[in-house]
């Protein structure tokens, strides 16, 4: 289970620190195997899931065909784009450029463990998602009787 938020720093060769609170986690949940893929519901943000996760959200995807507009959007942001990433010796994951571009992701981020997978937030958006707040309004029937 990945939870917690993380500020971190990437490097000028656009690598990452897997935070060590997470190293041992992510050896045992996905055998130290990540794939980076565009978040199809945030801008600023990408998704880092467990190789055997994304491999099922895969073959879901895959198998709808290319009918659908919104299948063809969700297969090019989680299957064309994605990268399966392996922590080198120093738990460094390396990104690539394009996705952190298109993310606006450059050298200051936040790590956000989601349970099944962190979101790799740009600084900017992270903090832009995080002074938001949420009125009675805003709560869907399903998320009234939450404990909040």
């Amino acid at each position: 289970m990945f939870q917690g938020e993380t500020a971190i720093t990437i490097d000028d060769k656009g690598r990452l620190a897997i935070p060590t609170a997470y190293r041992d986690l992510v050896a045992r949940a996905c055998g130290n195997r990540l794939v980076v893929a565009y978040n199809p519901y945030e801008d600023g943000c990408l998704w880092l899931l467990q190789l055997p996760h994304w491999e099922q959200l895969r073959d879901q995807l895959n198998a709808r065909g290319m009918q659908s507009a919104q299948v063809r959007m969700l297969r090019r942001k989680l299957v064309a784009a994605a990268a399966v990433l392996e922590p080198d010796g120093n738990g460094r994951l390396s990104l690539p450029a394009s996705l952190r571009a298109t993310a606006g992701i450059e050298r200051r981020a936040v790590l956000l463990g989601m349970g099944d997978r962190f979101e790799l937030w740009s600084e900017q958006a992270h903090l832009a998602q995080m002074r938001q707040t949420l009125g009675d309004a805003d709560l869907a029937d399903d998320l009234r009787d939450l404990a909040l």
